[in-house]
Parts: C-alpha cells; sequence; structure tokens
C-alpha cells in the first residue's frame, strides 16, 4: 500500500480499538493516524520505532486481504504480478472496534466508519468507492434494519458508492421459513450440537399475526405456551433459561420480532433436537422466518433440520442503495455455494435485484503475513467490485468524462456491464444479472 517512492497511499487511518489517542475530530472512540505520521514510521528501520508512532496492527489479516485485491501494488508477490484492482488509488482505512457478547462489532462502530470516511473523501474533495466485507444475520433481512437504512442515507451524500458482500451463509443452516395455518401447529426442529454455548434465535413474523410459540428440549421438557407480553419473559426448561422478548412494529417495517437468548444453567445448552412449535391464532400474512447467529458464531452442525438456503444474505447487504456482491469461482465459472443468496422484486415496475452481481471468491490469491495466501468467501469477491467502482469513478469523476459518475449511476454501469454465468438465467438470487466485467461496464465513447 505504498508509492513507487515508498511513501504511503493511506490518506488516512482510523483504529477504533486503539484508546488514550486522538480520535478523528467530532468523534469519541479510537485513534486517527495521518499520512504524515504513517509516513514517519516507515522511515523508521527499527520495527519497534514504528510501532511507537503507529501503534495500529491488522492482528487477523482480513483487512489487508481485503484491501490488497482492491488496490494492492502487488509487492508481495514476484515481479508485483497479483496486483490489486486500483494499485494506485488512495486509502482510507477504518479497523473496526472490538467485537461484542456474539461475535461481531456492533453496528454504531460500523455506521461511524462509513460516516467518517465519506466526510473524509468530501475534505479531500475525492471520490470514495466504500468496501464492506462484514455482516451478521441479525435483522428482519428485508433492507429496514437501522444499518441498511442508514447506508442508503449516506450514498446520498458526496461523491460515493458503498461495496458489500451477500455473506458465506448459503449452505449454512441457520435460517428457516414456511407459512403457518390457522388451527395447525407448525413444528420447526433445530438441532444443537455439543458444547454450545448460549446463543439467540430470532423469529420474524408480521405483527399483525398472532401467534403462541411453545418450546420443547431434547429431553421432553415444555416452556409451556408463551404468548406476547410486554417486556422480556423468563422461561426455566429443563437446564435451560429462555429469555423471550416480543418486539414492537418499526416507523419503517410492519414486522415483528421474537427474540429468544438460550442460556444453559450448566455450562453448555443441551445438545441433540429442539422443537419450536408455532400456534398461530389469528393470521393475516402466515410467513415466518427464523435465523441463526452466523455459522462462524456456532459449533459446526448446530443448525436447523430443514434449512431454508433463501433470504441467506448477511445484513447490511440488503441495503437498497449499495452494490451487493455475490461470490462465484473463477476457475470453474460456477456461483459459490456459500455465497448468500438474496431476492427478486418487483418495484414500481422494476426489478430489484440482490446481491446485483458477482465476483471471483474462491482461492483468491491475496497479501499475507508470510507473502500470498489463498482464502475463500464474500469479503474477497466484494473487493474486486470496490476496485473497479474505484477505476471507473477515476474516469468518470477524476479525468471528467463524467463529473455524476456514483450512486446508483456507477450501480447501473457494474450491472449492464456484468456477463451471466455459463447456463444461468439472469437476474438469480445467487449472483444477480452475472459476473463483474470492468470492461464492459466502461461507457463507450
Amino acid at each position: 500500500f505504498r508509492n513507487a517512492d515508498g511513501t504511503t497511499r493511506i490518506l488516512a487511518l482510523w483504529d477504533q480499538t486503539l484508546q488514550n489517542g486522538k480520535p478523528p475530530q467530532g468523534y469519541h472512540i479510537g485513534t486517527e493516524f495521518t499520512s504524515e505520521q504513517i509516513n514517519e514510521a516507515l522511515r523508521m528501520e527499527v520495527r519497534e520505532e514504528r510501532y511507537r508512532i503507529v501503534p495500529s496492527r491488522d492482528t487477523s489479516g482480513h483487512g489487508t486481504a481485503v484491501v490488497g485485491i482492491a488496490a494492492g501494488n502487488g509487492r508481495g508477490s514476484k515481479n508485483g504480478k497479483y496486483r490489486g484492482v486500483a494499485p494506485e488509488a488512495g486509502l482510507l482505512i477504518v479497523k473496526m472496534g472490538g467485537a461484542g457478547e456474539t461475535g461481531f462489532p456492533r453496528t454504531t462502530q460500523l455506521m461511524r466508519g462509513v460516516d467518517y470516511i465519506v466526510r473524509k473523501a468530501e475534505e479531500l474533495k475525492k471520490p470514495v468507492a466504500i468496501n464492506i466485507s462484514f455482516g451478521n444475520t441479525y435483522g428482519s433481512h428485508d433492507g429496514t434494519s437501522l444499518l441498511e437504512r442508514y447506508l442508503n442515507t449516506v450514498s446520498e451524500r458526496w461523491k460515493n458508492v458503498i461495496c458489500v458482500g451477500s455473506g458465506n451463509e448459503g449452505t449454512t443452516a441457520g435460517h428457516a421459513a414456511g407459512e403457518y395455518r390457522k388451527g395447525m401447529m407448525t413444528e420447526v426442529q433445530l438441532a444443537v450440537q455439543q458444547r454450545e454455548k448460549s446463543f439467540s434465535l430470532q423469529i420474524w413474523k408480521s405483527y399483525v399475526d398472532e401467534v403462541a410459540i411453545t418450546i420443547v428440549d431434547p429431553s421432553g421438557n415444555h416452556s409451556g405456551r408463551l404468548e406476547e407480553k410486554e417486556g422480556t419473559q423468563r422461561i426455566q426448561i429443563g437446564e435451560t433459561e429462555l429469555l423471550v422478548y416480543y418486539g414492537e412494529p418499526k416507523p419503517y417495517s410492519i414486522r415483528q420480532e421474537i427474540y429468544i437468548d438460550m442460556i444453559p444453567q450448566t455450562v453448555y445448552i443441551q445438545s441433540g433436537l429442539w422443537k419450536l412449535r408455532l400456534i398461530p391464532r389469528s393470521i393475516r400474512n402466515g410467513r415466518y422466518d427464523m435465523w441463526l447467529p452466523a455459522q462462524g458464531a456456532l459449533n459446526f452442525g448446530t443448525g436447523f433440520t430443514s434449512p431454508d438456503s433463501a433470504s441467506t444474505f448477511t445484513i447490511p447487504s440488503a441495503a437498497a442503495k449499495a452494490v451487493t456482491v455475490g461470490a462465484y469461482d473463477a476457475g470453474t465459472g460456477s456461483a459459490a455455494p456459500f455465497s448468500g443468496q438474496g431476492y427478486i422484486v418487483e418495484i414500481g415496475g422494476s426489478l430489484m435485484v440482490k446481491p446485483e452481481l458477482a465476483a471471483p471468491g474462491v482461492n483468491v490469491l491475496v497479501p499475507s503475513v508470510s507473502g500470498m495466501a489463498r482464502v475463500s468467501g464474500t469479503s474477497y469477491a466484494t473487493p474486486f467490485v470496490t476496485g473497479s467502482a474505484a477505476l471507473l469513478m477515476e474516469w468518470g469523476i477524476v479525468r471528467g468524462n463524467d463529473t455524476f459518475l456514483y450512486g446508483e449511476k456507477l450501480k447501473a454501469y457494474l450491472i449492464k456491464g456484468a456477463e451471466p454465468l455459463a447456463g444461468a438465467a439472469v437476474p438469480d438470487t445467487q449472483t444477480g444479472w452475472g459476473r463483474l466485467c470492468l470492461k464492459n461496464s466502461l461507457p463507450q465513447a
């Protein structure tokens, strides 16, 4: 991430994890480092001196790999062979704050990070392509979450485009869905593996439907009939305590969340087959969806016994004004099975498709501490699109060919250039309108 003369291409770095430093103006957490400070550190020959000046480190390697695909200069490979998509681009870097109890950084930290990048880009008078290789499963998966609505709002500030990965939950068993019928009990079975610590379960339905729930543990213990009540209900079932919360509709959504926290009274939740029984009393809609935490937060094998692969994209990838990116295998030309699946809906006579397109996300070569490494995931498909968006912005805005080439206009160009995968009908819920093709997306004079 350096220029040819050895200076950094990082224009600013905000490490939200480093306290007792100087946060960016207008923020109250973390430490901001300027390009001058980073260059000063790079001039130091002793590693310890470098880290004294700029103590920020990428301890997981995820961020380095992602930025390497989007904009790496190729120095980690022989003769710079494996450069990123936009290898001369300036970089604004945000290291997300620490993980919470669920294993994910807080939504507010991500929102602050995006806000910082857009503000910084406007201050620098530079267009910006924002990469979000992050997601979780908490929410209604209809694009109405606080984070997704925020991304839609911030996309209208300055000259930016936001690219988000669809997640890697496509082949997990973390989503169940169906319809319940009046007078009939619907049972959903959940397999819990051994040594599973506490985790949560979300049930989403229309607020106008009235549904009671009964939960049965692997030993046959019943929770009793759970009805909608104000506040949190505490239910003891065998050796597990259930915290059950019935949410309210939001000003921007008619859906209702039923949130269930499963807390073991010993060390682990009882393993085996759990049963969730939905007992409708009044039905106007009839649709229900259930989501578990992302597979990375659970033991392998914990999941619904009859999962639904639809709507397995992670949040915030359903943000309407973001470019949502799925993954495909460039070696076989086929969609990556793990890539989170979205949806296709008709709005006002036009199709709303998520994801919009796909990029290479299987066995991608990336920079790492040891030189180069192979990785897979939509985290690594997304920066191919982000880097391509930066190149389109350079062509349009920086070079003066199209000063309005950002946001939805840039998304439209990417969609127009996308190429369907072999044998695929487009659009589909896994690869959208096809695979990324920047050459086709560049307007022809």
